[in-house]
């Protein structure tokens, strides 16, 4: 066999220095990384005045308690986006739930939210019925 079918058995190379600001609420000032796919998130929302999920995945962290941008929750668990939801006014909303503590939230979308992660999430229920049915139930 030769020397390099055996790279990475026993032998580890050192880590990479990163030089990243490790301050509470991400790498950078403005901005943070997504508890889902890692992307780095801009705080700064069109159409919002407090980012509070990913506009790729649209996940989120249960950090506001009653007002959003409070940022006053304990739980910090991650927010599964369930489902979507329209105010009278034509309002798209996000309807996320805790997975740590169980509360369920609305949210609004943002301008810059990725249009089909948005549509796949307002199509789940035709795709999941009961999943949809079970969220109903929660509320």
């Amino acid at each position: 066999m030769s020397r390099n079918n055996h790279r990475g058995r026993g032998r580890r190379r050192p880590q990479r220095h990163k030089d990243v600001l490790h301050t509470q609420g991400g790498h950078r000032a403005n901005d943070f990384r997504c508890v889902s796919c890692r992307l780095d998130v801009s705080l700064d929302a069109p159409g919002t005045a407090h980012r509070n999920h990913c506009p790729n995945c649209l996940a989120s962290l249960h950090v506001d308690r009653k007002i959003p941008g409070d940022r006053d929750a304990d739980c910090r668990g991650r927010m599964e986006a369930l489902g979507m939801s329209v105010r009278t006014d034509g309002e798209w909303m996000i309807i996320h739930q805790c997975a740590s503590c169980g509360e369920l939230s609305a949210n609004r979308i943002a301008g810059d939210d990725s249009p089909l992660a948005l549509v796949r999430l307002a199509l789940r229920p035709l795709a999941d019925p009961q999943r949809a049915g079970r969220a109903l139930l929660t509320l």
